[in-house]
């Protein structure tokens, strides 16, 4: 069983997706050890998580000063999933180590696109959990470059099971 502590027990200096286990992190959009993925990181920040992330200049999208839309799409997904798995950890009191770090698969994405997300600007996401319900979460997520807002969307993200979380 894991070791228990404060709920706020995520070591700021790591991110969510540092403590995924190995098996698990090789995710195009934010395993660690995806040579060729996004390697997106994500922080407690009081009750929100904030992931900030610089495009590379390939992942255009019909116009070269304009991100792809499927990477946002990517971002969104990713955040919000490390989001789940580290407020699973907070409900549970579990004091996360590299490796035990609960496990959420993504069940449904909704993702609005409000404005052009433009290149060649560090994009904030921003998460805020609006329900755990079991293995369950629902996270609501927002894209900014600025003081833009860009992109929006809601996951429906649920727990592996696993006995020793």
């Amino acid at each position: 069983m894991a070791e228990k502590s404060h709920p706020d027990s995520i070591d700021r200096t790591n991110a969510f997706q540092d403590y995924y286990p190995d098996d698990y992190a090789h995710c195009f959009g934010c395993g660690r050890l995806n040579e060729r993925g996004l390697k997106i990181k994500s922080y407690w920040d009081g009750n929100e998580s904030v992931c900030r992330f610089l495009p590379n200049d390939y992942y255009t999208g019909g116009m070269e000063t304009i991100l792809y839309g499927g990477i946002i799409a990517s971002l969104i997904d990713c955040h919000g999933a490390g989001t789940a798995a580290a407020a699973k950890a907070r409900e549970l009191d579990i004091q996360v180590k590299p490796g035990n770090m609960p496990r959420f698969v993504t069940a449904a994405l909704k993702v609005d696109y409000l404005a052009p997300t433009p290149m060649g600007v560090e994009l904030e996401l921003r998460s805020t959990v609006k329900e755990i319900k079991g293995r369950k979460v629902i996270v609501s997520v927002t894209v900014s470059s600025g003081e833009a807002l860009c992109a929006k969307g809601e996951g429906v993200y649920v727990q592996l099971r696993d006995e020793s979380i």
